[in-house]
């Protein structure tokens, strides 16, 4: 599969954006008319840096409103075409991309845009060159890919063929089952760019909302079926008009990419059942048992304040690491490991954001299998020396820098507690409080990032995605989407905002960047475990008396249950599957908090509540500034 981009999809100047393509791993590459403008140099200097990084010129375009001109703009729409021509040369491009015209004065019909082909399929082919044409959504005349191709095939030219755009294709819900009745040879670039359903005008949205496959809602495997049923071989582009991804680095942007086209095509062909002649070597996405443990970075102070914190949620220390200075706590089925050594990762970790989640190690069906897909997906590997006789966990890195790791029942790594820690003699704490699992956790990063973890994600795990959700908080907008597994086991739900003044945003400046700052813990009772943990000296975040008179007033809770929930902070909603029952802890540093969760059936995460408890924490945070 030979992979591009178009150069707009990208930040930066035309050869930072090149290199940022190359080293991405594509081979191909469009060249934008506005890049190259822009360009401090001549087209035969593109065509030598394209040439030294390994790509190759798919396309350049646009060339906009062509067909169906009338005189005399018809006759300098070829003119502008020869001048076109000429620059292609130097490019050493061979195929110019048409979209279809939008101008004012352009005349319909059919068998006047196949005329108009056919002549510059004549000029084109004395060149060397080849010309494809493609429906724009908002075309004058021409907005569906089956009228681009009838143009195509009366204009009856070898060097006319076919361009097609899933985004122009798919936002106007066009059916797709004309397009495997096309000969494959006759398309001549297929671009791909996937969308979040939005209702706006069709231009607007493709100009700002376009995202690789795999982060918005298009059917893009079901797009990319009908193209191989055509026979199609050629290159496969995306052309992404995103400010997000304007914003951010070519390289991240570019690497994001690469990694949308491999997951497609193993998406695509595992849907054809082709897959075991074209890409057996890519292991499926990984099935998720759920989180074995959350690592946490500290130095010896805060070593001291987190094992306090985790004593007076009811964990107790079971184990001692081997080597190093590094212990793991318990409670039910929920393990976290507190890491205050003075050398490897956890430092650096440290050093760069306080103490902090470092690592979700993840239990999955096969560590191997998951690290090997990880790395065709174009993840970042990780290693770090181990000691004797200690396991070396695969590892790829996670958000803001942070490492996921992965670990399974059926291999050595199943036995990590065993292996790598000891059971210390460990004197009576304080006492349990009831926790069973890890419920969910919760990422604040910046707002260009969050398609980008949501790919991560979602390419390489076996996981869903909820509709997006915009959260009111006191200062902006936080935008949250959710990824899961179908049975619960792993929940993680992604959160960032644009505004600088949301509690997320102060997270991502008071952390120095993307991390973990919620993380929630199931209970079977949470009226007993907010008393125990109270006991044992948590402080919990306050509840204002007015959410409580408005929880009476829409629902039909009892008296007695709502003094129950007002006098314990906890936070209430319910769905047709069930209930959810919330509190949470105060926030430690400003940079994690924990939330107490009793799930009786209800599928969410309690959004509804969500504005609450962040006005909640923006009081304790304007308190504990003001002290």
């Amino acid at each position: 599969m030979q992979t591009a981009i178009a150069t707009v999809s990208l930040s930066g100047g035309l050869a930072e954006k090149l290199e940022a393509i190359a080293s991405a791993g594509f081979t191909g590459v469009e060249i934008f008319e506005s890049d190259l403008l822009s360009f401090n140099g001549t087209p035969k200097d593109v065509a030598r840096i394209v040439a030294s990084l390994g790509l190759r010129i798919v396309t350049f375009q646009p060339f906009r409103d062509f067909e169906g001109m009338p005189e005399p703009q018809r006759s300098r729409t070829f003119a502008r075409a020869e001048r076109k021509f000429d620059l292609m040369g130097e490019l050493g491009c061979d195929l110019l991309m048409i979209c279809s015209n939008v101008a004012p004065d352009s005349l319909g019909g059919v068998d006047r845009a196949a005329a108009d082909f056919q002549e510059l399929g004549e000029r084109a082919q004395r060149r060397g060159i080849r010309v494809g044409f493609e429906a724009l959504a908002w075309g004058r005349h021409i907005s569906d890919y089956r009228d681009a191709w009838e143009v195509v095939r009366r204009a009856d030219h070898p060097a006319i063929g076919l361009t097609l755009d899933s985004f122009h294709i798919l936002a106007r819900k066009t059916d797709l089952k004309a397009i495997h009745s096309i000969p494959g040879n006759r398309i001549v670039l297929v671009q791909l760019a996937d969308a979040p359903w939005l209702d706006m005008d069709v231009m607007s949205w493709s100009r700002h909302f376009r995202c690789f496959p795999g982060q918005g809602d298009f059917p893009l495997v079901d797009f990319m079926d009908e193209v191989l049923a055509a026979g199609y071989e050629g290159p496969l582009s995306l052309e992404i008009f995103n400010d997000q991804f304007r914003a951010g680095s070519p390289r991240g942007v570019a690497i994001d990419g690469q990694r949308s086209l491999v997951h497609l095509m193993d998406q695509s062909h595992r849907q054809s059942g082709t897959i075991a002649e074209t890409t057996p070597q890519m292991p499926p996405r990984t099935q998720c048992l759920g989180v074995e443990f959350l690592e946490f970075a500290a130095d010896d102070r805060s070593a001291a304040e987190l094992a306090r914190l985790f004593m007076g949620l009811g964990f107790r220390k079971v184990g001692d690491h081997k080597s190093k200075a590094v212990t793991r706590w318990s409670q039910g089925s929920i393990n976290l490991v507190l890491n205050s050594d003075k050398e490897g990762f956890a430092h650096s970790h440290y050093l760069t954001h306080g103490p902090s989640v470092c690592a979700i190690c993840l239990r999955v069906d096969s560590a191997t299998a998951t690290l090997n897909r990880a790395e065709k997906l174009c993840d970042t590997p990780f290693r770090q020396a181990v000691g004797p006789g200690e396991l070396e966990i695969p590892t790829v890195r996670g958000l803001g820098g942070s490492l996921l790791y992965f670990v399974d029942p059926t291999s050595e790594l199943g036995r990590l507690w065993d292996i790598d820690f000891t059971t210390p003699v460990v004197p009576a704490g304080n006492a349990d409080a009831g926790l069973t699992t890890l419920d969910h956790i919760s990422q604040s990063m910046h707002y260009e990032e969050m398609l980008s973890w949501l790919l991560f994600y979602s390419s390489l795990l076996d996981v869903t995605r909820t509709p997006q959700l915009d959260v009111v908080d006191p200062g902006g907008i936080v935008r949250s989407q959710v990824i899961q597994t179908a049975d619960g086991a792993l929940r993680i739900a992604l959160n960032a905002s644009q505004s600088q003044q949301t509690l997320s945003s102060h997270f991502l400046s008071h952390y120095f960047g993307s991390g973990v700052q919620h993380i929630a813990l199931a209970c079977g009772d949470i009226v007993s475990t907010v008393k125990q943990l109270r006991a044992n000296g948590v402080e919990m975040l306050s509840i204002p008396e007015n959410y409580y008179d408005d929880l009476e007033a829409r629902t039909e809770l009892s008296a007695e249950r709502l003094d129950i929930l007002r006098r314990n902070d906890i936070l209430y909603d319910c769905d047709q599957a069930g209930e959810y029952l919330q509190a949470y802890t105060r926030t430690f540093e400003d940079l994690f908090f924990f939330e107490i969760v009793e799930r009786r059936g209800y599928k969410g995460l309690g959004a509804i509540n969500a504005p609450i408890r962040l006005a909640a924490q923006a009081r304790q945070l304007s308190r504990a500034t003001f002290l």
